[in-house]
This record gives structure tokens, sequence and C-alpha cells, in this order.
């Protein structure tokens, strides 16, 4: 049990090999967050809105909110079946050629249907993203281990953030695209770059082994043990290697034996809907946020705050290039202080930065005061630090763990659909909410933060350096089994602070994921 002491990732091959896949990964996430941020240089275009007939906040608010009916569609009816069907790697190639499509349709728009072209092409664009967005975290955590699972995650989100500053950059760059063909058509330019990511991120994904789990789940056990040894090489012993295998298969077995396999069973099993409600209410609020509205309107708040067209996008090129630095500290910090903590912390500081930008604005209104002004935009930075150290990695770290693997996929896509919903409300009400209240409507979105920090304290466990394979100690299950050889041997690895989590994963009799009718008490 001590050979496992301490190993970690290091600079051992499982090291380089996780990274490098991770950022690779990552790639289809950059595709992502390229495309909602270069939308908001394009809903700021000239030639774009001269493209979109009766172009304004309404219209402005339907192209938006229209992508988000494309990523809850996938969610709710796609993005499981190509994640369990086809396997973590193929979904995520399926889902970026279908996102390239709906660029293509947007940045083809033109005519009496430029606006039809362009909805149609958000709502595909959406379905794509959809199953990218889950199948990539899945097939990352699925492939880390336990102590490192929330840092691997994350570095999905660096590669989300680095592509949402890389579009602004690039709308920032084309506003001195000012000839004639500039203005026409530098917007249908900045949206087709995506294509160069998309087309290496599809390159790279046929090499990479497919998820262990996932290939267990499909009856290709010596499959899955040649992958688990690929990315446990150098890090694990073989004996423990193997004994990862042992209960990975255990857990599947286990489900199917029993009707859980069935996609009812998230509404139906008491301890898959424990899972499924907090999910998908952590989606949810990290949408509720005010996110939404921070990624696509950004240039439009800059403007309100007295700064100029092109000053605004050079503003929020800054402002999405600093949310890669909070990131990756997120990196370094989500495994030690856990998945509540910089949960609660960073719904704190976006509270904090609403409470500045709706109160100064007020006190001081029609840009009277420079000092005032400059002041809001510098705590909408500060709202973008605690996004990008809470709600914006961490939600989909905790979506992707506490599923068990027969439930994962499915678990993870109805908890995405949580955020869309999300989505789909703040990218409406916050462009008529500007509009109609001004700097008021920042104080609803303060009250949702602060209403989350308590929720998140209550109802929702600590699940950092646990196994998979053992998230059923925090949600109940079936009883007469005794603890993973996973969860004993990766007990030593844990820190020194960990000591209550260990009691529980070695306590015997640990239950397996069931009716919810062995006594297991969940949290409340």
């Amino acid at each position: 049990m001590n050979g496992i002491k301490g190993s970690g990732l290091g600079l051992s091959k499982a090291s380089w090999r996780l990274h490098s896949l991770c950022l690779l990964l990552a790639l289809g996430s950059f595709v992502w967050g390229y495309n909602v941020g270069v939308l908001a240089s394009v809903l700021a275009h000239p030639g774009f809105r001269e493209t979109i007939p009766g172009y304004g906040p309404y219209r402005r608010g339907l192209i938006t909110a229209i992508y988000y009916l494309g990523t809850w569609l996938s969610y709710v009816f796609f993005s499981r079946p190509a994640a369990d069907l086809l396997g973590r790697r193929y979904a995520a190639m399926v889902g970026m050629s279908v996102l390239c499509v709906g660029q293509a349709l947007q940045a083809a728009a033109s005519g009496s249907v430029a606006l039809i072209m362009v909805m149609f092409g958000r709502v595909v664009s959406g379905l794509g993203t959809g199953i990218v967005s889950t199948s990539v975290p899945l097939y990352q955590s699925e492939i880390a281990p336990a102590k490192q699972r929330g840092k691997l995650v994350v570095l999905n989100h660096v590669g989300f953030v680095a592509g949402l500053a890389s579009g602004f950059w690039v709308g920032y760059a084309i506003t001195f695209w000012s000839d004639t063909y500039g203005y026409q058509s530098g917007w249908r330019f900045s949206v087709s770059l995506s294509f160069i990511p998309a087309l290496l991120f599809l390159i790279g994904l046929p090499f990479l082994y497919e998820s262990p789990r996932w290939l267990v789940e499909h009856g290709r056990v010596d499959k899955a043990l040649k992958a688990l040894k690929f990315y446990r090489e150098g890090s694990f012993t073989p004996s423990q290697i193997q004994d990862e295998l042992t209960d990975i298969k255990r857990n599947v077995s286990a489900y199917q034996a029993t009707s859980l396999k069935k996609w009812t069973a998230l509404f139906t099993n008491p301890s898959l809907f424990s899972r499924l409600w907090r999910a998908t209410l952590l989606h949810f609020m990290a949408q509720m946020c005010g996110a939404t509205a921070m990624k696509y309107y950004l240039p439009e708040l800059f403007r309100v705050l007295g700064l100029s067209s092109r000053t605004s996008l050079l503003a929020g090129g800054i402002e999405s290039t600093l949310k890669i630095g909070c990131t990756v500290l997120e990196v370094f910090v989500i495994d030690k202080v856990g998945r509540r903590v910089t949960l609660a912390v960073g719904a704190g500081i976006m509270a904090f930065a609403l409470l500045i930008n709706g109160a100064l604005p007020l006190a001081y209104p029609n840009n009277t005061s420079r000092a005032a002004d400059y002041t809001c935009v510098v705590f909408i930075f500060i709202y973008s630090l605690g996004y990008s150290m809470g709600f914006g990695p961490a939600a989909w770290v905790y979506g992707s763990e506490i599923f068990p693997t027969a439930a994962r996929a499915r678990g993870l896509s109805f908890a995405a659909s949580g955020g869309a919903v999300g989505s789909i409300i703040v990218s409406q009400l916050w462009p008529i909410g500007i509009a109609e209240l001004g700097s008021k409507i920042y104080f609803f979105f303060m009250a949702v933060n602060l209403v989350c920090v308590p929720i998140i304290f209550l109802l929702y466990p600590e699940t950092k350096g646990r196994p998979l394979e053992d998230m059923e100690v925090l949600f109940g299950g079936y009883e007469g089994r005794t603890p993973s050889t996973t969860s004993l041997l990766l007990s030593d690895e844990r820190d020194d602070g960990d000591e209550e989590d260990e009691d529980e994963d070695e306590r015997p009799g640990r239950p397996l994921l069931g009716d919810g009718r062995d006594g297991t008490v969940l949290p409340r």
C-alpha cells in the first residue's frame, strides 16, 4: 500500500502522457470558447449589423440564446447516446464536425435569409458543442488518477478561456481591417478561423486510447488494461493498475446486473437522482450567476462605461486573457482545497464585484465620474477571477466525477442541460434588463451568487481525491461490499488533512450504488 504513496504524476511517462492528452482534448473546448468570444465582437461588427435585417437588442438576445437551445437539445437527446455508443473520443469527433457545420452556416449568412441562416447555424453549433463539452470532460475524468482528476479536468476549462480570449483578440484585430471588404466580411473571417483548431482536434483524437471504463463496459477488458497501463506507467505498480481495473470491472458488473442502465433510473433511483439534481443545479447556478452575459455582452458593458468600441474589444481581450491565468491557478488549487471551497469563494467574489458594478453607476450616473467608470471596469475583471476559480471549471469537474460509469455520460448530459436553460434565461434577460433597468440588473445577479454560497456548503459533499468507483460512499448504494482496493491504496496518497475522507473509504461494508434503502444517510 505504501508503494503508491507520493507516486502521483511527477515527471513519469504517465505525467507527460496525461498532460499532453488533456491539452489536445482542450482544443475541443478552445473551439467552443473561441466561438463564444468571437461572437461578442461579431455582434458589435457594423458589417454583421447591416447583414441582419432589423438588428436590435431583442434580435441580439435571440441570436445569443438560440445557441443554447441547440446545446439543451444535444444534452438531453444526443450527447449521451453518442458518448455511450461511440465512445468518448469518437463522440467528441462527431460533435466537433457538427459544430463546424454550424459555424460554416453562420459565416455564409447573407441576403434576406441571413437571420435564418445565423440562427440555424447557431442551433447546429449548439448541438455539436453539447456533445464535445460533455464527452471531453468525461474522457478526462475517466483516465485521470483520483488525486489529480480535478486539475486534469480543469485543463479543459483552460482551453475554453484560452479560446475565449483568442476570440476577443481576433475581434479586436478585425476592427483595424477598415477597407470595404473588411467592413463587409471581416466578421465572416473571424468566425471561420475556428476551423483551424477544430481540424487539429479531429486529426489528433483517433490516435488516443479510449477510456478504460468505457472499454470495460463494452466488454473490451484487454484493451482497457492496455489503456490503463499507458495512462499509469511510471506512476503506479502493475499490481496497483490491476487492482484499479478490478474495481472498474466490479463497478460495471454491479450496474449491468440491475435495471440502473435505463435512463429513467436517473429519476427513479434515489442515489442516482441525488447526484443528478445536485449536478444539474450546479450547472444552472454556473450560468445564472451572470457568466453568460459577461461572455457575450462584455464589449457592450464596457461601452456603457464610456469606452469606445475598439477599446471595449481591447478590454475584453485583456479580461479574457486574465481568465487564462486565473484558471491555470485553479489547476493547482482545486485538488488541494476541494470543489466546495473554490465554488463558494468564487461566488462570493462575483457577488461583491456585481455589487460595485450596480452601485457606482447609480451614484455617478451618465458617466459623470471617470474614476467610478474605471473602477467598474476593474471589478468586471475581478468578477472574471471569481468565475474562473469557481463555477467555470468546478461545475464540470463535479458533474463529470460523481456518476458511476454506466450512468456517467447520461448523468453529465442531463446535468449540463441545466446550464443550457440558465444560459437561455440570462442571454435573454441581460440585454433587456440593461435596456430597461440599467445597472440595477447587476443586483439581481449579485443576489443569485449570494444564495449560491449556502447552497454549496449545505447540499454538496466534497469529492476531492475520491476514486470514481467510491462516490457511492457519499450518495448511497448497494450494501454488503467492502471498500474497493483502489480506495484503500489511494488512502495513503491523500493529503494529511483528508483523514475524515480516509476513514469513510476504509470503513467495512462500504456500499455500492443501489436503491437507497441500505441505511446510508445522504448529505442534506
